[in-house]
């Protein structure tokens, strides 16, 4: 008798968060985008080795590009190994790149990489923010919400019913 296997069909579900942006920016529009990636850079990225904390987009001959997104090499990788913080090329349609260059140029909105996790179907996808840059007041405020948040939810754990 086979004895069935325990994980088979189940993936590991890799999700990597920038929480600084959250802090530094209000987001004002939320886009999906795939990731051109290089030989070994998807088994790193399903081994959960990635930062995003200080890595940013920015437009090349209209192509959005994001750059210091950190994937560490694959240990494995031997000779054919990538550059950790090389510039990755961002897939999106050809309107969503126009919306978001034009409000680049015109408003002062900063395209901020938010989230990176893998799809359904394996691949990596990244979620890019438009966002706009928050004020130090602004910044205040989210630290004094943050604490008062914390504060209203360790007064809910001490109270009896």
């Amino acid at each position: 008798m086979a004895t069935p296997a325990k994980n088979k069909g189940k993936k590991k579900k890799v999700e990597v968060l920038n929480r600084k942006a959250a802090f530094g920016y209000f987001f004002r529009d939320t886009f999906e985008a795939g990731i051109v990636l290089k030989g070994t850079e998807i088994k790193s990225i399903r081994a959960g080795l990635v930062n995003l904390n200080d890595s940013f987009c920015y437009f090349s001959k209209g192509e959005l590009l994001v750059r210091n997104l950190y994937i560490k090499e694959y240990d494995f990788g031997n000779q054919f190994n990538h550059d950790p913080r090389r510039a990755r090329k961002l897939l999106l349609k050809k309107q969503e790149l126009k919306k978001l260059e034009k409000k680049v140029k015109e408003r002062g909105f900063t395209i901020i990489p938010y989230r990176l996790y893998m799809s359904d179907r394996g691949f990596a996808k990244l979620e890019v923010m438009l966002a706009e840059g928050k004020k130090s007041f602004n910044k205040r405020q989210s630290i004094k919400n943050k604490d008062l948040k914390r504060d209203a939810d360790r007064q809910m754990k001490n109270v009896r019913f």
